[in-house]
């Protein structure tokens, strides 16, 4: 079992749950796996290919070799678990919990979720979150967050959907790779209760 460590997130017992094929709403297959270093190339392609538009609102650069390091360095140093999805040697999309180092916020976890977007409409996104809900929970956080812009509808819509509520709006908070500044949109779902809210491991 997946568990959280004072070092950070233990990933090890993972290995007897993934990776597992699911099947989506297209009838077209993904593997899920628990993402490591040896996923890195596959990041940076993933990222390189998104649009223009989506580059826009990453947290970090993944289409930069160093960025992607240091994102998979957190993998390595548990401050970051995540599942990558694939279908063949194709990585179709991840999502991702991180954890503040610290102390006080220990039981808080950041998530991120981002897919490819031909994969967009299969519910690829929400199997990706719900299993990654599941971790949260093995990892006793109890409070998680998504951040996105107030230019996202589709991801706030995604994640109310999941249950997550807004808390709070901040005014000009990020500025994009073009250099705008946009409003920021943080929402957050209790971990208690919290696979039953999302619908638990997705039957698609």
């Amino acid at each position: 079992m997946a568990r959280a460590t004072d070092n950070g997130f233990d990933t090890s017992g993972l290995a007897d749950q993934y990776p597992r094929a699911f099947q989506l709403a297209d009838g077209s297959s993904v593997e899920l796996r628990v993402m490591s270093s040896d996923d890195r190339d596959a990041i940076l392609g993933f990222a390189k290919a998104l649009p223009e538009e989506d580059l826009l609102f990453l947290r970090v650069d993944l289409t930069q070799p160093d960025v992607v390091d240091a994102w998979v360095g957190n993998i390595r140093d548990g401050r970051m678990a995540a599942l990558a999805a694939y279908r063949d040697d194709v990585f179709l999309g991840y999502a991702a919990v991180h954890r503040n180092p610290a102390p006080w916020m220990r039981h808080v976890g950041e998530l991120r979720v981002n897919v490819a977007p031909a994969v967009r409409t299969q519910g690829l996104g929400r199997l990706l979150v719900s299993h990654v809900f599941d971790m949260a929970r093995t990892f006793a956080l109890q409070k998680l967050v998504a951040q996105m812009t107030t230019d996202q509808h589709g991801a706030q819509a995604a994640f109310r959907r999941l249950g997550f509520v807004p808390e709070a709006l901040l005014a000009d908070f990020v500025v994009d790779r073009g250099g705008r500044s946009r409003d920021l949109v943080m929402m957050t779902f209790d971990v208690e209760g919290l696979t039953d809210q999302a619908g638990g491991p997705v039957r698609i």
